[in-house]
């Protein structure tokens, strides 16, 4: 069997800026994780499986998944988190502004390929979302953080909020700066892009923001799939973006907050489809994402990138 290639986390943890965080539903993050990359549960019996990864592919094997959901409905119940912390998301409990439990997304949705192989996106329709508010190494209060997730351009609302990042402990709205999480989508309630959209944008807690001005030059990520990162540090933050197919990462921020948000006091929790109080109306597709308690350099960015494009997302 020959050796599989690295992962963005390999690239992260070469970089001297281990993940914290590592998630997917089509893919190992690292050259030697051979563990489960997430739960289905089946609506015929709620019986469940692990949906591991194909030893030589590092890639989820859908074949699993296939044979146990043939003829019934299947739901995500877990997305195990890849890196040594452990902070696995599950789904979210009631919050400020959803007040009940969320609905797991349905595993079947959105069948792609990637590498060559058939896998499954995780597609979130509203009312869905995943959190962990107990984690483990994840940043806090102005500690530097970068994280990126591969979503689809595609699948998008004005919702708030589909978000992957840091949020709030408490599923409640802390206040601006409570959390700092990549959203994407058309919402133009706070700041946004130039064009239509969908935009990149951090998610500060109260304000979605695509730089530090309401109408930022930041342009609007129609490809298909689509590379969405986002890096936070004391006094400013990042935004880039790109084709997850091909090409390089466009930076669309680099510089100092909106107004208001000067200081960050991130609570460090895990949030997946919905904003950091549970708001759950938002729609969106995750594949993949990674977290680190570290801002990255523009050379290792483009290394996350070059591996995301090496994958093969819809090849």
């Amino acid at each position: 069997m020959l050796p599989r290639t690295p992962g963005p986390c390999d690239i992260y943890s070469a970089a001297g800026i281990p993940c914290v965080a590592a998630h997917s539903v089509v893919r190992a993050l690292y050259a030697n994780y051979t563990g489960p990359l997430y739960r289905v549960s089946r609506s015929s019996d709620m019986a469940s499986l692990n949906i591991d990864t194909h030893p030589g592919s590092g890639l989820a094997n859908a074949l699993a998944q296939d044979a146990f959901c043939n003829g019934t409905e299947c739901h995500i119940l877990r997305l195990y988190d890849q890196s040594p912390q452990g902070n696995h998301l599950d789904v979210a409990r009631a919050g400020g502004a959803c007040n009940h439990t969320l609905r797991h997304v349905d595993a079947t949705k959105d069948p792609i390929t990637v590498g060559g192989s058939n896998v499954y996106g995780a597609y979130f329709e509203g009312s869905a979302g995943y959190r962990n508010d107990r984690t483990t190494g994840v940043a806090t209060g102005e500690v530097e953080q970068t994280m990126y997730m591969v979503t689809r351009g595609d699948h998008v609302n004005d919702g708030c909020c589909f978000d992957y990042g840091n949020a709030e402990t408490d599923n409640m709205d802390d206040g601006e700066g409570t959390m700092e999480a990549i959203y994407f989508g058309t919402s133009k309630g706070w700041g946004y892009g130039q064009g239509d959209g969908p935009w990149i944008m951090m998610d500060f807690e109260d304000g979605l923001w695509a730089g530090d001005v309401k109408e930022a030059p930041a342009s609007s990520i129609t490809s298909k799939y689509v590379t969405a990162m986002a890096k936070g540090k004391q006094g400013g933050f990042t935004l880039k973006g790109g084709d997850a197919q091909q090409g390089v990462l466009q930076t669309l921020h680099e510089g100092k907050r909106p107004d208001g948000y000067g200081t960050m006091h991130k609570q460090g929790a895990i949030i997946l489809g919905i904003g950091g109080d549970n708001s759950c109306w938002a729609v969106g597709t995750f594949y993949e994402g990674a977290m680190t308690a570290g801002y990255t350099s523009d050379a290792t960015d483009a290394a996350v990138q070059a591996n995301i494009v090496a994958a093969g997302y819809g090849q």
